[in-house]
């Protein structure tokens, strides 16, 4: 699993059109340069349609202490069979799908680069959930998380025809545990609050 971190608040929304990538690029009809032109090496992308989408992909089974408990492990059973890659549609000649996705991290402005073309992501591989800070008697939900996120692009460069397609890949994946008297910011904990929680709990009924 991909960036695997224990959180209770995962990245928020940012929607957004922005020309980037500016950089050299070569093309034309290829005269003076024998009968094959050249590719595009580079050009500006101008991005449309940003949307991000969190996800429910693993959640525990409802957590009930007793007592106070000093560590807990939880296992994560996956939510549906959903096996995730990233894909680019109509990808510029010479960029690449790789450059695509790069393009959109410097335009989203990201921490970690997004997720490339050979990496995939199962959620049945989120096995355990380790908490080890102690947690008072009560309910309590954990869960995982993905943070998908895809675009529109025009990729432009040179003389030639603009070329537009599509990426969808992802930011990063994420774990989340806490109280049921506590409302996640998640949209992935609202659903593992209402799947688990005690009806009556705080984060149940505000999910």
């Amino acid at each position: 699993m991909r960036d695997v971190v224990g959180r209770a608040c995962m990245a928020g929304l940012v929607v957004g059109v922005l020309v980037t990538g500016l950089g050299a690029c070569t093309g034309g009809s290829g005269e003076g340069r024998g009968d094959k032109a050249e590719v595009c090496t580079g050009g500006a992308y101008a991005w449309s349609g940003v949307r991000r989408e969190q996800r429910l992909t693993a959640l525990s089974d409802p957590i009930r202490f007793k007592k106070k408990t000093g560590a807990y492990t939880s296992r994560l059973e996956a939510v549906g069979d959903a096996v995730y890659r990233p894909s680019v549609t109509g990808t510029p000649e010479g960029a690449g799908a790789a450059g695509v996705i790069k393009a959109l991290g410097r335009h989203l402005k990201v921490e970690r680069p997004l997720a490339g073309p050979s990496e995939t992501e199962r959620p049945a591989q989120d096995h355990f959930f380790e908490y080890s800070t102690g947690v008072h008697e009560g309910a309590y939900y954990a869960w995982a998380a993905i943070d998908l996120v895809e675009a529109d692009f025009t990729h432009t460069c040179g003389d030639g025809d603009p070329a537009k397609g599509h990426v969808r890949t992802w930011e990063g994946t994420g774990a989340g545990f806490l109280s049921c008297s506590m409302p996640s910011a998640e949209t992935a904990g609202h659903i593992a609050a209402q799947r688990t929680c005690p009806a009556g709990s705080k984060a149940a009924q505000d999910a």
